[in-house]
């Protein structure tokens, strides 16, 4: 009973931030309730194409359908969880759920026909789901705090501590473009123009529209890609209390996130380098990484130590 209950709710939880997500993408777009009208014309009743009007009927039709089969995934999700604290090694199963969710969402709208996808872009499905999946994930720990310690131990508080100092650079990077965006004339310009770039493969800057979307879409892999390194980061100085050696490694990650996001811009159409200005990427990045090595080196007092002692 209480797996179906902790299902029911993370699966309201996910199907609320997809929801939400969408509500405010097609809001920024000027096509308020797109989305969920086009998905119920070609799920529900076949109609696949860019000019389905959009009726409360449709609307409500999908939105039953949509929480439906999220308190289905979620039940799914809740039972495995619930077997996964007697049995530790079924967690790849769980993951193996997570990402076949993912998947089958795209994989749904490619299938539905060009049409539907050129109406619906493929990044704008893979944000709204893993907004869900970090939602239902978080519930889900936050009722399985035994699993969570039985995952990772000792290391609960380390991935905390790299997710808090993700949130950190990706804030100190936020702010930077945003004030510089301000200051020349152009608010959110950079966001827009990286996230056109990535998602939607723009390459001519005169042809960039800002819109929320794109920058709300930016914006979640943007903090998404800095979660990561930054749990890399303080796994990594966790590991340095064992072998101080290991700072060497701490070095060499923060060097490849600079060249990591270099590459990326330079890979892009001049034109695009230009509109940018290489100059701002650099501060940005360096912004981000002086504050989450500030982060964790109040953290960890003994650090400063260690890393006097490894240069000597």
């Amino acid at each position: 009973m209480r797996a179906v209950r902790n299902g029911a709710v993370a699966g309201l939880l996910g199907g609320a931030a997809v929801a939400l997500w969408f509500l405010l993408f097609d809001a920024t777009r000027g096509r308020p309730l797109e989305t969920p009208a086009l998905l119920a014309a070609a799920i529900l009743h076949g109609q696949v194409g860019p000019s389905v009007p959009v009726t409360w009927a449709i609307v409500v039709e999908y939105t039953a359908l949509h929480f439906a089969a999220f308190v289905a995934y979620g039940m799914a999700a809740a039972f495995l969880i619930v077997a996964a604290e007697r049995e530790v090694g079924l967690v790849a199963a769980l993951v193996v759920l997570f990402v076949a969710f993912e998947v089958f969402f795209i994989a749904l709208v490619l299938g539905l026909g060009p049409a539907l996808a050129s109406a619906i872009s493929w990044w704008s499905i893979l944000v709204g789901n893993l907004l869900a999946s970090g939602a239902m994930l978080a519930y889900f720990f936050f009722r399985h705090r035994a699993l969570g310690r039985a995952l990772l131990g000792g290391w609960t508080a380390v991935v905390r501590e790299g997710v808090v100092a993700g949130l950190i650079g990706s804030g100190a990077v936020a702010v930077w473009f945003l004030l510089y965006d301000v200051a020349v004339g152009r608010p959110l310009h950079t966001p827009a123009l990286l996230g056109a770039a990535i998602l939607e493969g723009l390459r001519d800057p005169e042809r960039l529209r800002i819109s929320a979307g794109v920058v709300l879409g930016y914006s979640v892999l943007h903090g998404a890609a800095f979660v990561f390194f930054g749990v890399l980061a303080a796994v990594l100085l966790a590991m340095t209390e064992r072998r101080p050696l290991l700072l060497l490694a701490v070095f060499v990650l923060f060097t490849c996130f600079e060249v990591f996001f270099f590459g990326i811009v330079m890979a892009m159409d001049e034109a695009l380098v230009e509109s940018l200005g290489w100059w701002t990427i650099f501060v940005g990045n360096i912004l981000a990484t002086v504050a989450m090595l500030g982060y964790f080196l109040g953290r960890h007092p003994g650090l400063r130590a260690r890393m006097a002692e490894e240069w000597e």
